[in-house]
């Protein structure tokens, strides 16, 4: 996978996660549940490609 590839999924993966801590605040306590879930899963990938580009930097 391309560097440049690996930086837009990073900034997709971003983009994910700030969306979905936002739609926990304001959501109400019956769906924080589901959408920690999503939060965590999102975060998971978001790591993942931070840690794959940090690789590719370092070489």
């Amino acid at each position: 996978m391309s560097l440049q590839l690996i930086a837009r999924d990073l900034y997709r993966f971003q983009q994910e996660v700030d969306r979905l801590e936002k739609e926990l605040a304001e959501s109400p306590p019956a769906r924080h549940d589901a959408l920690k879930l999503k939060l965590a899963q999102a975060k998971a990938e978001r790591d993942l490609m931070r840690r794959m580009l940090d690789g590719r930097l370092d070489r």
